[in-house]
C-alpha cells in the first residue's frame, strides 16, 4: 500500500474539504483527486461520498483513516530508528576485550560511549587477544580491543593508549624495598608469565624490553588475576600493565617501576577496514579524541 496516498488521505479525511486539503499538502486539487481514487482501486472500496468540493467518509473510509494514522505513526518511527542505526545512533557494536584492558583506559572509554550513544546495544566480552584476533576475522566481532603488535592480517588499530610496564614482585622480596628495579637486577629472577600462544606478540614486546637475554619463565597463568596471585605466594616475579596492576590492587604484591628505557605496551582497537557496522563510527571517531602516544 502507497504510503503517501494514505497520507494524502488522512490529510482529506480531516479536513473533509478537496481543496483546503490540496492546500495543505502543496498538490494541485485534480492531483489529489487522482491519488484518492488510485487509493480507492487499490482498495477495492469507496471511502468517500462526495459532493462538490466536500465530502465525508464512508464506513470503509472511517477504518482506513483510523488505521493509515497509526500505520503512518508506525513507519515514520521505522524510519527514525533506521536513521538512527545508520547513523550509528542504534544497533549492536559487538566488542572483545583483552584481558589485560579492564581496569584501564578501556572502561573510561566504553562509559563515554555509552553516554554518547544510549541506544546503541553493547555486546562485550573478554578474552585473550589471539582468540579475539580470530573471532574478528571471522566477522563475528565488530571490533577488539588489542595489545599489539598483532599477528593478524588485514586489520587496522587504532592507538588508544600507553601504559608504563611494571613489574610485581612478592612483598617480603630483596627488590619490594627498592624504588626502580634495573633490568639487570631481574634477569636472573623467576618469572611468572601468561602463555605464549594468547597473545604471541605482547609475550615477545614484554619479554624483550624487560629480559633480552632470555626470561627464566617457571610458571604460566591464565589471566593476570592469578598471575599476581601467584607472585603474593612468592612463585616468582611478573610484568604487568599499571592499570590493571593497580585495579587489582592484591595484597602481598609490591609494584615496581624499571629504569630508562620505561618499558610500556600499547592499548589499541582492532577492527576490519570493512567493517558494516555503523555503530563503529561512533567508537573511532571517540578514540580520535584522545591524545596520541608521547615519545619515551
Amino acid at each position: 500500500m502507497d504510503l503517501r496516498r494514505l497520507r494524502y488521505f488522512l490529510v482529506l479525511a480531516e479536513e473533509l474539504n478537496f481543496t483546503r486539503a490540496a492546500h495543505r499538502l502543496h498538490i494541485a486539487q485534480p492531483a489529489l483527486s487522482q491519488q484518492i481514487r488510485a487509493l480507492e482501486r487499490e482498495i477495492g472500496a469507496q471511502l468517500l461520498e462526495r459532493g462538490g468540493r466536500s465530502c465525508r467518509l464512508t464506513v470503509v473510509g472511517e477504518v482506513v483513516a483510523r488505521e493509515a494514522g497509526e500505520l503512518l505513526a508506525h513507519a515514520a518511527a521505522s524510519q527514525e530508528r533506521i536513521r538512527a542505526a545508520v547513523g550509528g545512533r542504534q544497533g549492536q557494536l559487538r566488542l572483545a576485550l583483552t584481558r589485560s584492558a579492564r581496569g584501564g583506559p578501556v572502561d573510561a572509554l566504553l562509559a563515554a560511549f555509552r553516554t554518547l550513544h544510549p541506544d546503541v546495544d553493547l555486546v562485550v566480552r573478554t578474552g585473550w587477544t589471539a582468540h579475539n584476533i580470530t573471532e574478528l576475522l571471522a566477522g563475528r566481532l565488530d571490533a577488539a580491543f588489542v595489545r599489539p603488535p598483532l599477528d593478524g592480517e588485514g586489520l587496522e588499530c587504532r592507538h588508544i593508549a600507553r601504559e608504563e610496564l611494571l613489574v610485581a614482585v612478592p612483598a617480603g622480596h630483596r627488590l619490594a624495598r627498592e624504588r626502580r628495579v634495573t633490568r639487570a637486577r631481574i634477569a636472573a629472577e623467576p618469572v611468572i608469565l601468561w602463555p605464549r600462544e594468547n597473545a604471541p606478540g605482547m609475550h615477545d614486546l614484554i619479554t624483550r624490553q624487560l629480559w633480552p637475554d632470555g626470561a627464566r619463565i617457571v610458571r604460566e597463568e591464565p589471566d593476570d588475576e592469578q598471575l599476581l596471585l601467584s607472585v603474593a605466594a612468592g612463585t616468582g616475579i611478573a610484568p604487568v600493565p599499571e592499570g590493571r596492576a593497580r585495579a587489582l590492587r592484591i595484597p602481598g604484591v609490591r609494584l615496581k617501576h624499571v629504569t630508562a628505557p620505561m618499558p610500556t605496551v600499547d592499548l589499541a582497537l582492532a577492527h576490519r577496514p570493512a567493517s558494516t557496522a555503523p555503530a563503529l563510527r561512533g567508537l573511532l571517531g571517540l578514540i580520535d579524541t584522545l591524545p596520541g602516544p608521547t615519545a619515551d
